[in-house]
């Protein structure tokens, strides 16, 4: 009963997130701050993905955020190595 009160509110602040981030990526004062906003709209497309998946009631939705995560971490390590490095490989 509450989950049904509670779903559309979460995943309107969630979108809501995911588009603020998507600004502060597009518009970030430097590379750094671009690079957490990345970072950050992985992190609320995780949880994009798992509200998703209680929604439905799915493991798709879970496994995909599993990836996500995965891919996200990936990616900012990588982005964080290139700015203070200069390459990803040695």
């Amino acid at each position: 009963m509450i989950l049904a009160l509670v779903m559309p509110v979460a995943l309107a602040m969630i979108t809501l997130a995911l588009l603020l981030n998507l600004w502060g990526l597009l518009r970030g004062p430097d590379m750094p701050d671009r690079v957490l906003a990345l970072d950050t709209l992985y992190i609320d497309s995780i949880a994009l993905l798992v509200l998703l998946g209680i929604q439905f009631d799915s493991q798709l939705y879970f496994e995909s955020a599993l990836v996500l995560a995965l891919l996200g971490f990936l990616a900012t390590a990588a982005f964080c190595r290139y700015l203070v490095r200069g390459s990803i490989i040695d």
